[in-house]
């Protein structure tokens, strides 16, 4: 073999091996990880919400991961029967309509196999048995688990997913703690976060500071009780009687969760990491504090806790300017999208 021959096999052996693992396709977006300790890990993303803006945060959170950190990332959208990125589109059927109801999709499930860690931000789906089944594999797969705000209630009823002899709830069950009401004013208050002291150490909250943001605090359990057995309280959550930062906290409610772990057991046995945060809205996740907490839990959910660090960087990537949160799409300015449009 030529010298020449030899290079040309041998660097088109590397640029297989440097390849995205999965294709590029119209439908979802692929970030190339660059020089980071997540070299080789695939992080997969799903946005699929109608009120926070994940579409808009998830490709954001994306570019920090691969151009900081070394992640290859893959954003899956929710999409319409146009195969456009489609926040609009409505979680329940008009009464007597029932049967015009578009049941919602996720282009590229398929592709979860592929991945080391996946970060859901779903809002009451209504997904096809085949796309559940999906997400179920990923779940008792033993890989880790990462979900921010709806995520805790990102599925109509009860996933095809069986524990002894149970049909298993993806918020209370799997995460924690599912969506019980709005603990702060809705669209009227903000969320002012601050560090469980009692676990101070964790590696989820390293380098960790001024976390706030426009959304309210979620309630997820009942009043006078607390998390679930097993689940480690990281951040709590203060109402504040306002949407900046600076507003006073509100003296009638009490600071709740709104970032926990937990380990969760899969049906052979197998414990996965698993990360829950109630806040993390786009608007949210333009504090840093958030933005580094979200990805310290990517590292710690992939055991990967030895390169957790302060000095790396969470700085967002180009440009990126969300949009408020809320139902009022025409005001709002939020509409049917291609998937490249959020890159």
């Amino acid at each position: 073999m030529t010298a020449q021959i030899f290079l040309t096999f041998l660097f088109s052996g590397l640029t297989l091996a440097l390849a995205h693992p999965i294709p590029e396709n119209e439908s979802w977006l692929t970030y190339s990880g660059e020089d980071g300790p997540g070299k080789r890990k695939h992080v997969i993303l799903i946005a699929a919400d109608q009120e926070y803006r994940s579409e808009q945060a998830m490709p954001m959170m994306a570019k920090i991961l691969s151009t900081h950190h070394g992640f290859d990332c893959t954003v899956l959208f929710g999409v319409n029967n146009k195969g456009e990125v489609d926040p609009t589109l409505p979680v329940y059927p008009k009464k007597g309509e029932e049967d015009q109801f578009q049941q919602h999709k996720i282009p590229g499930l398929e592709h979860l196999e592929s991945a080391d860690l996946v970060i859901f931000f779903p809002r009451l789906l209504t997904l096809s048995e085949e796309q559940l089944r999906q997400i179920v594999s990923y779940l008792d797969s033993g890989k880790p688990i990462l979900s921010l705000r709806t995520g805790n209630h990102g599925f109509r009823g009860l996933l095809p997913y069986e524990k002894d002899g149970k049909k298993l709830n993806f918020g209370r069950d799997i995460l924690g703690g599912a969506f019980m009401g709005h603990h702060g004013r809705w669209h009227a208050d903000s969320t002012r976060g601050s560090i469980d002291e009692a676990h101070a150490e964790h590696p989820i909250v390293q380098g960790v500071e001024d976390i706030w943001g426009p959304s309210d605090v979620y309630r997820t359990y009942k009043e006078g009780t607390s998390l679930p057995e097993g689940c480690t309280a990281l951040v709590w959550g203060q109402p504040l009687m306002g949407r900046e930062p600076e507003d006073l906290p509100n003296p009638k409610k009490e600071s709740l969760p709104v970032a926990w772990c937990k380990t969760w057991e899969t049906s052979d046995g197998t414990l996965a990491r698993v990360f829950q945060s109630t806040m993390g809205s786009a608007r949210d996740l333009e504090s840093a504090g958030l933005r580094r907490l979200v990805i310290n839990a990517v590292y710690w959910g992939l055991e990967m806790e030895k390169d957790i660090s302060s000095d790396r960087s969470v700085d967002i990537v180009g440009k990126y300017e969300p949009l408020e949160s809320g139902f009022n799409y025409e005001k709002l300015g939020v509409v049917p999208k291609k998937a490249e449009a959020y890159r």
